[in-house]
C-alpha cells in the first residue's frame, strides 16, 4: 500500500503477506504444490488474517493525538467528492460565487440523498499535485465561502435540507485572501447559517481546521468521523507561535495534545453531537463502509429534524452555539481567590 504512515507499516507488511498467499491459493499449479507438501494454504491465510487484526487494534486502539492527525490527512483518505460519489445520487454540482471567482477548495450542489433533494456542500482536497493546486489543497478562499453561502441560500428558498462535509487544515491566509475579504466573508457564512429555515446537518470528515471549518460548519447536528480532528489552529502552527512549545513546528506532537484535537475530545467537551465509528484502520481501508455509517447517521438526524418548525430549528440551533465552551462568573472567581481560610479553632 502506498501514502503508509509509520504505524501502520506493521499492518501492510501482514497484508502484503495475505495477498501473496491468497494468489497462491488462487493458482491451481502453486496449490496443487502446497497440497503435495501438506501446506493448508487456506488455514494459513486464516491464520495471518487474526494476526493482522490483533496488531490493528492493539495500534489502533493506542493511537496518540499526532497520530489522529496523521490520520485525518492520511492522502487516501476518502474526500468530499468521494462520499457525494458514494452516498448521494444525481449529484449536481453549481460553480462560482456570482461576484469574483469558482472557488474548486468547495465543491456543492443539489443532489438526491434517501431519495429526497438536499444541498451538500464541502471542502474538497486533491489527490494529485495537479488536482491539489487546483483545491488549493482544500483550503478555501473568500470566493469559496461565498459560493457555498449562495447555495445555502438557495436551498433555503426551495426549502431543502443542507448537508457539509468538513475537510480542510484551514482558510487560506495570504495577503490576497486578505484584500479580497477572507474574515468578513467567514463571518457573514457564520451569521447567515444561524438564521437559514431548513435542517443543516455538518459532517466533519478529516480535518476540520479554524475558520475554514467554521465557515461552513455551523448546524443543528455536528458529526464527527472517529479519525477526524477539530481544531482552532493546525498543530504546526500552533507549536510555531507558542513559546511553550519553543516556537518549533517540530513539537506539533506536544501541540496537538496540548490543543485536545481529536474526536473524542470534540465529543467530551459537546463540540459534537456524535462521533462515528471508522472501519478498523481508518475510513480509507473501507470507504463503502465509512459511507454507509455515514449515510445511516445523516439519515437519522435528518428525519428528527424535518420534524422542527424552522422557528424552534433555529432557536435550537443559535442554543446550541451558544452552549459551547464554559462559561465562569469573574466575580465569583475573585471572591473564591481573595476568601480567608475558615478558622478551623
Amino acid at each position: 500500500m502506498q501514502h503508509l504512515l509509520d504505524f501502520e507499516r506493521p499492518i501492510a507488511e501482514l497484508d502484503a503477506l495475505i495477498e501473496e498467499l491468497k494468489s497462491r491459493a488462487n493458482d491451481p499449479e502453486q496449490r496443487s504444490d502446497a497440497i503435495a507438501r501438506s501446506f493448508d494454504l487456506d488455514a494459513e491465510i486464516a491464520r495471518i488474517e487474526i494476526q493482522r487484526d490483533k496488531v490493528m487494534h492493539q495500534v489502533f486502539d493506542n493511537l496518540t493525538p499526532w497520530n489522529q492527525v496523521q490520520m485525518a490527512r492520511h492522502p487516501l483518505r476518502p474526500y468530499t467528492l468521494d462520499y457525494i460519489r458514494l452516498m448521494f445520487d444525481q449529484f449536481t454540482e453549481l460553480h462560482g460565487d456570482r461576484i469574483n471567482a469558482d472557488d474548486q477548495a468547495i465543491v456543492g450542489g443539489m443532489a438526491r440523498f434517501k431519495g429526497e433533494s438536499v444541498m451538500v456542500i464541502g471542502h474538497q482536497k486533491g489527490r494529485d499535485l495537479r488536482d491539489r493546486q487546483v483545491r488549493n489543497f482544500g483550503s478555501a478562499r473568500p470566493a469559496g465561502f461565498r459560493k457555498a453561502l449562495r447555495l445555502m441560500e438557495m436551498a433555503a428558498r426551495f426549502g431543502k435540507p443542507i448537508i457539509t462535509l468538513i475537510d480542510t487544515p484551514a482558510a487560506e491566509a495570504n495577503l490576497m485572501a486578505e484584500e479580497e475579504g477572507i474574515s468578513r466573508a467567514i463571518a457573514q457564512n457564520l451569521e447567515a447559517m444561524f438564521k437559514l429555515p431548513v435542517p443543516i446537518i455538518v459532517a466533519i470528515i478529516g480535518e476540520g481546521g479554524s475558520g475554514g471549518a467554521l465557515g461552513i460548519a455551523v448546524g443543528d447536528r455536528v458529526l464527527m468521523m472517529e479519525h477526524a480532528i477539530y481544531s482552532v489552529i493546525p498543530p504546526e502552527s500552533c507549536a510555531a507561535i507558542l513559546s511553550e512549545f519553543g516556537r518549533d513546528r517540530a513539537n506539533a506532537p506536544q501541540a496537538a495534545a496540548a490543543l485536545k484535537i481529536t474526536a473524542a475530545h470534540a465529543h467530551k467537551f459537546e463540540v459534537v453531537d456524535e462521533v462515528l465509528v471508522e472501519p478498523l484502520g481508518g475510513a480509507h481501508r473501507e470507504p463503502h463502509t465509512a459511507a454507509s455509517t455515514l449515510a445511516a447517521a445523516l439519515s437519522r438526524n435528518l428525519h428528527d429534524l424535518k420534524k422542527m418548525k424552522p422557528a424552534k430549528l433555529m432557536e435550537h440551533r443559535y442554543e446550541r452555539f451558544r452552549k459551547l465552551g464554559q462559561w465562569l462568573d469573574p466575580e465569583a472567581l475573585i471572591l473564591e481567590a481573595t476568601a480567608k481560610p475558615a478558622n478551623r479553632n
